[in-house]
């Protein structure tokens, strides 16, 4: 389900991004899913949806933004940016992690404690990576979905 955080000035909006198909998950294509068209979902172009290019949006490059490079957003290297690999970072494997396969990683198929990130979607994601030269993260995305044993996301 879509969050829109608020809190000492920090304004974003998140999405499933999980490996899970249950509802609210980030494989979903029910309302609120990573994957949802609908308002607020996952892959809608709606405003906060998750590839939207306005303001909060998953495709935004403005202020904490899926593609911003400002702190929190999907292309920042800080912690709790897209490509940081420190805890909670985009790119960690440690629990809590964009890549990491325990509950509550991006890359766990299970429906509780369900990742959520600002990113556009894992594959879209990655496409932007590899056109942008950011091809090294996407590179890394790769290989942890090849130790994890899910479907090959496709290089673009």
């Amino acid at each position: 389900m879509i969050k829109l955080y608020e809190q000492s000035g920090v304004k974003m909006c998140k999405w499933p991004r999980n490996q899970s198909t249950s509802q609210y998950c980030g494989l979903s294509t029910s309302q609120y899913g990573g994957l949802s068209t609908s308002q607020y979902g996952g892959i809608s172009t709606s405003q906060y949806g998750g590839l939207s290019t306005s303001q909060y949006g998953g495709m935004s490059t403005s202020q904490y933004g899926g593609l911003s490079t400002s702190q929190y957003g999907g292309l920042s290297t800080a912690q709790y940016g897209g490509l940081s690999t420190a805890q909670y970072g985009g790119l960690s494997t440690a629990q809590y992690g964009g890549l990491s396969t325990s509950q509550g990683g991006g890359l766990s198929t299970s429906n509780v404690n369900i990742y959520i990130s600002n990113i556009p979607p894992w594959r879209i994601f990655m496409k932007y990576l590899y056109e942008h030269g950011y091809s090294s993260y996407a590179d890394f995305i790769v290989e942890q979905y090849e130790k994890a044993n899910l479907p090959l996301l496709p290089k673009i």
